[in-house]
């Protein structure tokens, strides 16, 4: 088991059965998303993915109002006040590279929210390739109303989720949902009581860890990068990710237990 020390408001890492739980640590503020604690992600996504012993990643909020309020916005009004280029170079592209690292993570980040995910903690959860909820969770994407588009990635993700018009309803209206109309439109996969949220998390986690590493590498790169081409292309980004698997001794095992009607028992190699 592997904690880091809590160091003022830097996430939270622990490390414990080949889950990682990665906790955002700003709960009296929301868990707001500023630069450090983005930097701090893009830092402990680096660590998880060299260890090979950790096959699952959770990624929740500290506190029981917040997964997370979204960016920190008195930290970007200073980046806005620099001008274009500062603010795109220090806020935009430091957003879009935390939610495009987590949607192409080879290991599955499943979000625990458990509470607000509003504005770029909403962009986080759509980036993440799973997510289950508390039921006193909401959803809202209220960037119209300070003045710019959603710019984590979220005018993207949202529609190829969820479907155009509802994206742009949420992103035109800056209305929040439920966790059940979250969940009614494909925005996150489970809805569960509050004080069963870490335990479903961690149920999700520990099924997907027991599965050969492999091919779960293979299936989030073949949909995620398939999801956005033709479906000629995305086939050969599936044959592509199945050859991967083809040498290892986990489909050697996958196949032979399965013929010898008796469960498998994967290596993660």
């Amino acid at each position: 088991m592997l904690d880091t020390d809590n160091r003022n408001e830097r996430p939270l890492l622990q490390v414990e059965d080949g889950i990682a739980t990665i906790t955002l640590n700003r709960p009296h503020q929301l868990n707001a998303l500023d630069y450090p604690t983005i930097d701090a992600l893009m830092q402990y996504l680096d660590l998880i993915e060299a260890e090979a012993d950790i096959r699952s990643v959770i990624l929740t909020g500290a506190g029981d109002r917040a997964f997370s309020a979204g960016a920190d916005i008195k930290g970007f009004a200073a980046s806005v006040r620099a001008g274009v280029d500062v603010a795109l170079r220090d806020f935009v592209c430091r957003g879009q590279g935390l939610t495009k690292r987590i949607e192409a993570f080879p290991k599955p980040v499943i979000a625990a929210v458990n509470g607000l995910a509003f504005g770029g903690g909403c962009e986080v959860v759509e980036a993440c390739p799973l997510a289950v909820a508390a039921e006193t969770a909401r959803f809202a994407k209220p960037e119209i109303n300070l003045g710019f588009p959603p710019p984590f990635g979220g005018t993207q993700r949202l529609p190829r989720l969820v479907g155009r018009k509802r994206a742009l309803h949420m992103i035109l209206t800056g209305e929040s949902i439920s966790a059940a109309e979250a969940q009614q439109i494909g925005l996150i996969n489970q809805v569960v009581p509050r004080d069963q949220l870490m335990s479903a998390a961690r149920q999700l986690a520990s099924t997907i860890a027991r599965k050969p590493a492999v091919a779960v590498t293979a299936c989030l790169a073949s949909v995620t990068r398939g999801i956005n081409l033709s479906i000629d292309e995305g086939l050969a980004v599936e044959a592509g990710q199945f050859a991967r698997t083809v040498p290892t001794e986990d489909i050697r095992e996958g196949i032979t237990a399965f013929i010898e009607h008796r469960p498998a028992c994967f290596v993660g190699r």
